[in-house]
């Protein structure tokens, strides 16, 4: 997909409901009570430059509605913000929640600080009070968001400011469910058969998130692989050299058949079109084609919000992608190895290519051999791969696998630590969750998931809990 399209500010549908039989009512200093929606609709709009706002005017009647119904529909809106200005009559709203197509939806309420007025004996004093009616409205509205069958209706009630920061939150979700219906998945060439866990069903990918699969033959791989420029995997190689420290063991026809093996995988995605890689790096057909496992990250995965993942895993391929969306950050691929009960850590980290790009912590990053396979017969065994040791602070660690035709969405937080390189093959690092450790994997394995996890900088368990509830999603934030 273009990286215009995964880069856009979310685009939102404002649907404001007043109410037709207070419009002309007036009070002799502030005008209509229309007027007087005019500019709280102005100043409604104000807080919202984060969005890309698709506005079809204050909804009175039920053409109102059916108005924006068909704009909405039409500019492909990734979510609709419906907030009563006022009490009103509630025929617009039910004719809006029974003929908008399937799409998420916030209903909103706010609450103001204070009132503008104390008494209604004043006219214009009579129309405020109208106005602040905004409770009443909601109110009545509540019972048809009940009675009306959609499922994709959240609540939610705060002052202006608060309002302001769910509807953020909101907007990254929504905005990440409109991308993955667009975006295609790469697996090469087959499913991982050392990890059934793993396996998710590809109709289901289409039809319940979005993305298309496609299969990507290692015949591809190989005639990609050997029709590489010279001077392209020349000034990779350069690059990489440039940048990190290369261990004394490493030889240098190794590292460069590694470089081209990691090379190949780009130009396959970007040929392909493709979003989210999906490389099989145990499957025997990988040694045979590349002589090795790719070891490298490529920066065009970065430069184009796409990512690429090891061992055939969708599911956290997929987790990985939905982060890079959300985020536009450094997604690292782990799979956590054993836990240090005296000191409340785990160790986790992920051999093949893992997302060293991150310029804030270049010098975490050691080129050194495989030693998992340097004694295999393979033609570049021992080939070397970027060791990161995952740079530290809090990151939200999560992961998706399907059941039963239903997907499990996990996520809790965790500190990664600082320290020096360990776990060679690996890029890694030590975590200490925010939960009592075994606490947090005796949750993990009553829930019942796999060994792969997406991790990110920062928290977005607020984004996943929305984007789990607008995908439908069974979510587990284990806290």
């Amino acid at each position: 997909m273009d990286f215009a399209l995964k880069n856009r500010k979310a685009k939102a549908g404002l649907l404001l409901i007043a109410s037709p039989r207070f419009k002309n009512l007036s009070g002799p200093k502030r005008g209509t009570y229309g007027q007087r929606k005019d500019k709280a609709v102005q100043e409604i709009m104000a807080t919202m430059d984060f969005l890309d706002l698709v506005w079809p005017g204050i909804t009175y009647e039920r053409e109102d509605a059916e108005r924006a119904i068909d704009l909405f529909f039409r500019e492909k809106v990734d979510f609709v913000i419906v907030e009563f200005l006022s009490w009103s009559e509630d025929f617009a709203w039910i004719r809006f929640l029974r003929d908008m197509p399937d799409i998420p939806v916030i209903f909103t309420n706010v609450a103001k600080d204070k009132m503008s007025f104390e008494t209604t004996l004043d006219e214009d004093d009579f129309v405020d009070y109208l106005c602040a009616g905004t409770l009443v409205g909601s109110l009545e509205a509540s019972g048809s968001v009940s009675r009306v069958p959609r499922k994709d209706v959240k609540v939610v009630m705060g002052t202006r400011a608060e309002i302001t920061e769910k509807l953020r939150v909101y907007a990254r979700a929504a905005r990440v469910r409109s991308i993955l219906r667009h975006s295609t998945v790469g697996l090469m060439a087959n499913m991982n058969e050392a990890m059934w866990s793993t396996y998710i069903d590809n109709y289901d990918l289409f039809t319940k998130i979005g993305p298309e699969i496609h299969y990507l033959p290692y015949s591809d791989y190989g005639a990609l692989i050997a029709g590489l420029p010279a001077e392209e995997v020349r000034a990779w190689c350069d690059e990489l050299q440039g940048k990190y420290a290369m261990m004394d063991d490493v030889a240098y026809d190794k590292f460069q058949g590694c470089v081209e093996a990691s090379l190949a995988l780009k130009v396959m995605a970007e040929k392909n079109d493709i979003d989210l890689m999906v490389y099989n790096d145990i499957d025997q057909a990988t040694f045979r084609t590349a002589g090795c496992r790719a070891g490298f990250y490529h920066p065009w995965f970065n430069k184009n919000l796409s990512v690429l993942v090891p061992e055939a895993d969708i599911g956290a391929g997929l987790m990985t992608y939905m982060l890079k969306l959300m985020t536009g950050g450094y997604v690292n691929f782990l799979e956590p190895f054993h836990i240090e009960d005296a000191y409340g850590t785990f160790a986790g980290g992920h051999a093949g290519p893992n997302d060293h790009n991150d310029p804030a912590w270049q010098q975490n990053v050691i080129i050194a051999r495989d030693v998992r396979f340097a004694k295999t017969s393979w033609k570049y065994a021992g080939a070397p791969f970027a060791w990161y040791r995952i740079s530290p602070g809090l990151k939200t660690m999560a992961q998706l696998v399907e059941c039963d035709g239903r997907y499990k969405m996990v996520c809790t937080l965790v500190e990664s630590l600082p320290g020096k390189h360990l776990l060679a093959t690996y890029t890694h690092s030590i975590f200490r969750p925010q939960v009592p450790v075994k606490r947090l994997f005796e949750e993990i394995l009553k829930i019942g998931t796999t060994q792969h996890f997406a991790i990110v900088d920062g928290d977005w368990t607020a984004e996943l809990a929305d984007l789990a509830e607008i995908m439908h999603f069974e979510f587990h934030h284990i806290q």
